[in-house]
């Protein structure tokens, strides 16, 4: 496949974020584009020339691994991520049997490599800005309804022209709020097989209460191989080894997807997330921690199955927990606060920027109407009331059903036709769904459903049907056929007959609360628009003000961040800025070996056969968040030096603002990966793959 070459030119039309301009001279933030990348900033302080052929050769070796991050690391295809990047795939590849997610896995030749069912990795080939084409099909004097249907019409036309044309999965990303449009375009591996993961106690070693923390020693990392028509993947861009791995002070890069940030949301928007959206969302993570971690401790089969959920709960709670600690400080508030108030001051005093000063109020008023949303949007539209996977396929289904004989511009973002293959490879790829965790999980939903909305609710009485939300949820498991991927095939290609026809107790349920999740959805996603346009509004003004900026929110699409490998100070002590094998077994005898803090078998058995010496974590300053997870960390030879796979306490709240003086993004040092292959799990073919010096054995 031949690089689609992006423009890499100054872009016309950028935003500001929400900080002062001494805060916004501070070097190492920054989540970039691709196509805007931060070659002043590195030339100026770093004395480091960023050349195409330098960002084309990371760009084409940095991976999309569903909602996180990856990198080819050898020309026949060989993949690295995190351990709990690819723990979905380890859980689905399991059983009671072989619990890969508990005693690791490794394919010592190719025909051993376990294909992972629903497994998608995308690599960006090129970035086109579509802009001036979005913003002509929407005019000004539209209402926030018609406006958002002609936009989403105009980016549907705009992916499937690019899909017909290339045949490459596209996707118009919007940045700055509404600022800008850029199509990017994906080139998809779907046949993905698993090579090696460690155990889970060693690459989450730590578990819950390390989670955000550091000191750490994780070795969370999980190889997987990239086929093509049954072969290894050839790939010509694919980032080599670093012989040294990461040094203190070292300038270094990271290309991965972060997900999601509000830097430029104005401060109702942020009071809204403070006040309303975290708060909620807490709430439903904690109990559901309870639940899962109540059926966990049951037995260790019951561990296994919620292992996954279980995980993504706990992760999401402190996370949250740490970036509302962050909204909640005065200090952090405050400068944001100032920031807004200049910004608006310095449009009202500027005679040509007339009918702005509204921007802000508009906004305001909009996210007042979401906020009087936001319970039925999470319980119906996002099915917090419906915790289920079955009811995830029903809803899909029937969803599909009804969107496809849509004009492609008039359907829901997920059903367009530029998503379509992504979306019926995740649809009907085999897991494993277990009725008893289905069961649990549905009937809590059910009862906080009924909670939310209260019990005399109609909606609540037509789901319920005289029941007890166990009893329903009992009912909806045991009458539904959808874990069978074969029958959801079949339903899927009958279309809205079979749909109607299919007599499944979860779609009859998916059907029961259709109409008023769409509803809510419709009601959201025009307010939505309101604030789109506002924010494009405001970032014209700033622009004007201010002039050029550098990096829009994040949107899980590729970016590249840069820091310097160092230490940090707490609590009057200096945090060293890497960890080595050494530490991890004195943290172990610290902590008398019990759980979360005791060693598998084989690395209490091989501590005498490494070299305790060798780096194990380290921390830099790069900006990186949630979705960052895998990352590639890079010297300035483009090598890599190490693997993302968590930030400190102190960088959650870089959702809203980037701090350097404590916060740190941390990964595993690329020599411990290779001492451990080689010391620990007998993967000498393995390591020398990564190094470049020989093929794995067929």
């Amino acid at each position: 496949m031949t690089l689609i070459t992006n423009q890499r030119v100054p872009v016309t039309f950028l935003c500001l974020a929400l900080l002062s301009p001494a805060h916004r001279a501070r070097a190492d933030e920054g989540m970039w584009l691709y196509n805007n990348p931060p070659r002043t900033s590195l030339r100026e302080k770093y004395g480091f020339e960023l050349t195409d052929t330098w960002l084309d050769d990371l760009q084409l070796a940095s991976v999309r691994c569903g909602g996180a991050s990856a990198e080819f690391v050898s020309e026949e295809g060989l993949v690295l991520s995190n351990h709990h990047v690819g723990s979905r795939s380890l859980q689905r590849l399991s059983t009671k049997e072989h619990n890969y997610l508990r005693d690791g896995f490794y394919a010592r030749t190719r025909a051993e490599e376990k294909p992972c069912p629903g497994q998608e990795l995308t690599v960006l080939l090129s970035i086109e800005d579509v802009t001036a084409r979005v913003n002509a099909a929407v005019r000004p004097d539209l209402p926030d309804e018609a406006a958002f249907q002609a936009r989403r019409a105009v980016m549907a036309a705009i992916e499937k022209e690019s899909l017909d044309k290339t045949g490459l999965q596209s996707e118009v990303v919007t940045l700055y709020q509404g600022g800008q449009y850029h199509l990017y375009r994906y080139k998809k591996y779907t046949d993905v097989r698993l090579v090696f993961a460690p155990e889970e106690q060693i690459a989450f070693y730590g578990g819950d209460p390390d989670n955000f923390e550091y000191p750490r020693f994780d070795v969370d990392i999980c190889l997987f191989r990239a086929y093509e028509n049954g072969q290894p993947a050839r790939v010509k861009h694919y980032l080599r080894w670093s012989a040294s791995g990461a040094a203190e002070n070292e300038l270094v890069f990271v290309s991965g997807h972060p997900g999601h940030t509000d830097r430029l949301q104005t401060m109702a928007e942020l009071a809204s997330v403070r006040d309303v959206e975290y708060p909620l969302s807490l709430r439903r993570l904690k109990r559901t921690e309870v639940l899962l971690t109540a059926y966990a401790a049951r037995s260790e089969e019951n561990a296994r199955r919620a292992r996954n959920d279980l995980f993504s709960v706990r992760n999401s709670r402190k996370a949250r927990d740490g970036a509302l600690a962050g909204l909640l400080n005065p200090k952090l508030v405050g400068s944001l606060v100032t920031a807004e108030q200049q910004l608006r001051s310095n449009v009202a005093a500027n005679p040509t920027l007339a009918g702005t000063e509204g921007a802000w109020d508009r906004i305001a008023q909009a996210q007042k109407i979401i906020d009087g949303q936001t319970v039925n949007y999470d319980v119906l539209e996002r099915a917090s009331g419906f915790n289920s996977i079955l009811f995830n396929y029903a809803r899909e289904l029937l969803r599909a059903a009804e969107e496809r004989p849509k004009p492609d511009g008039e359907r829901l973002e997920e059903y367009r036709e530029s998503a379509r293959a992504s979306f019926e490879f995740r649809l009907l790829a085999e897991q494993p769904v277990y009725a008893d965790l289905e069961t649990l999980k549905l009937a809590d939903s059910l009862t906080r459903f009924v909670e939310a909305l209260g019990y005399n609710h109609p909606l609540v009485q037509t789901v319920l049907g005289g029941k007890s939300p166990g009893e329903r949820a009992a009912e909806a498991v045991r009458g539904s056929k959808l874990a069978s991927s074969a029958i959801r095939r079949n339903l899927y290609g009958g279309g809205q007959q079979a749909i109607a026809q299919a007599g499944d107790s979860m779609i009859d349920l998916a059907r029961l609360v259709e109409a008023d999740a769409r509803a809510v959805r419709k009601v959201v996603e025009a307010q939505r628009e309101a604030i789109r346009q506002a924010h494009a509004q405001i970032g014209t003004a700033r622009y004007a003000i201010e002039g050029p900026s550098r990096y829009p929110d994040a949107t899980s699409t590729l970016r590249l961040a840069f820091g310097v490998v160092k230490g940090y100070e707490e609590d009057d002590r200096q945090v060293p800025f890497e960890t080595t094998f050494a530490g991890l077994y004195e943290r172990a005898t610290e902590q008398k070996s019990r759980p979360p803090f005791d060693l598998p078998e084989r690395w209490s058995a091989g501590k005498n056969r490494l070299d305790l010496a060798t780096p194990f974590n380290f921390v830099c300053t790069a900006d990186i968040i949630g979705g960052n997870s895998g990352s590639p960390v890079v010297n300035r030879k483009g090598e890599l030096v190490g693997v993302i796979f968590d930030g400190n306490i102190q960088s959650l709240v870089a959702d809203f603002i980037y701090t350097e003086e404590k916060a740190r993004a941390v990964a595993v040092h690329s020599s411990a990966i290779i001492e451990a292959l080689r010391k620990v799990y007998d993967a000498g073919p393995l390591a020398d793959e990564l190094l470049g010096t020989r093929r794995q054995a067929n």
